[in-house]
């Protein structure tokens, strides 16, 4: 059986992002960000009813602060408690799953989409997705970037302004780019 670029993306194989069927799937993810970065002098019950219109799930008491960014998100799961501060972008053209109580700074980065490393694939306009996973109660500081693939376990600390390019497990604290381990946590 054939798959469609759609079914490619989401099963994380190389597709044609230039699809229609994609195509029609990212025009109506711009006018749905339309609607729901005018929101911010809404309640966040409000802007809550928005998001559910849109993402995967929306656990309760999730915020996300507007003006926010994303590919499609049908792929963006948000725990309980998820807090995103403004100008968040969420590239998910595969599954991003956040785990409750996680707070994320401004200007984050959560970057799901790939590109074939060969020249000539690349050159195709072949693309891929990698998933991200964020553990429960994560702290991601204002500016840093989450690259494609990685699994943030749970009571992570993430710095601000890393670069996220390996698997952060559970407790750790990193920082830099790249995000590398820190000794010892404070406070």
């Amino acid at each position: 059986m054939i798959r469609t670029e759609k079914e490619k993306m989401l099963a994380g194989e190389l597709y044609h992002a230039g699809c229609p069927e994609l195509q029609t799937d990212l025009a109506e993810t711009r006018a749905w960000l339309v609607r729901y970065n005018a929101s911010l002098a809404l309640g966040t019950s409000d802007r809550r009813r928005l998001l559910a219109e849109r993402l995967a799930e929306v656990g309760a008491d999730a915020v996300i602060r507007p003006p926010f960014f994303c590919d499609y998100g049908y792929n963006i799961a948000l725990g309980p408690g998820v807090f995103l501060n403004f100008n968040c972008v969420i590239l998910d053209v595969v599954s991003v799953r956040i785990g409750e109580g996680t707070q994320i700074g401004p200007l984050v980065q959560i970057l799901t989409a790939d590109h074939p490393r060969d020249p000539e694939v690349r050159r195709s306009g072949l693309e891929f997705g990698r998933p991200i996973t964020i553990g429960r109660n994560v702290w991601i500081g204002g500016g840093a970037m989450i690259l494609p693939g990685v699994t943030v376990g749970d009571d992570a600390i993430i710095g601000a302004g890393s670069v996220v390019a390996r698997d952060v497990p559970a407790g750790a604290t990193v920082v830099g780019n790249p995000a590398r381990p820190v000794s010892s946590r404070s406070g």
